[in-house]
């Protein structure tokens, strides 16, 4: 089975809201994820992570801390997915690739239709929102 390594943002604000974002094309379109992508070779997470919020939400992170890993088979490929606990250094986020974003509260996080392996970091942190 294919292999994909990942970085993900679990970007939060001073609210204690939480970014997510629906995804714009390829076969989970319109799934909702925390924002990230693919580590390039060479990349440590935490570069890939930074790149990788720049491309698609033109903004600076400042990465905290890791949060998580999830491993999980989708039906084409096996996904290695790292967490990682953000907030933006400055601006507002502007979608490059994804078709819609929202801050979440903490009493919304189920409102949207998380794609399953984001659905599961999204279990791990209910205790901590």
């Amino acid at each position: 089975m294919k292999r994909i390594e990942v970085v993900a943002a679990i970007i939060h604000d001073q609210q204690g809201r939480i970014f997510a974002t629906q995804r714009g094309y390829g076969d989970m379109k319109d799934g909702w994820e925390f924002p990230g992508g693919k580590m390039e070779p060479g990349e440590t997470p935490e570069q890939a992570l930074r790149r990788e919020i720049w491309e698609e939400l033109r903004t600076h992170i400042v990465i905290e801390r890791w949060v998580y890993t999830v491993e999980w088979d989708y039906p084409k490929f096996h996904l290695t997915m790292h967490c990682f606990w953000c907030n933006i250094e400055g601006g507002q986020p502007v979608l490059t690739e994804h078709e819609a974003a929202r801050w979440l509260e903490a009493s919304q996080i189920d409102d949207v239709d998380w794609l399953p392996a984001d659905r599961e970091v999204v279990d791990h942190l209910k205790g901590s929102l």
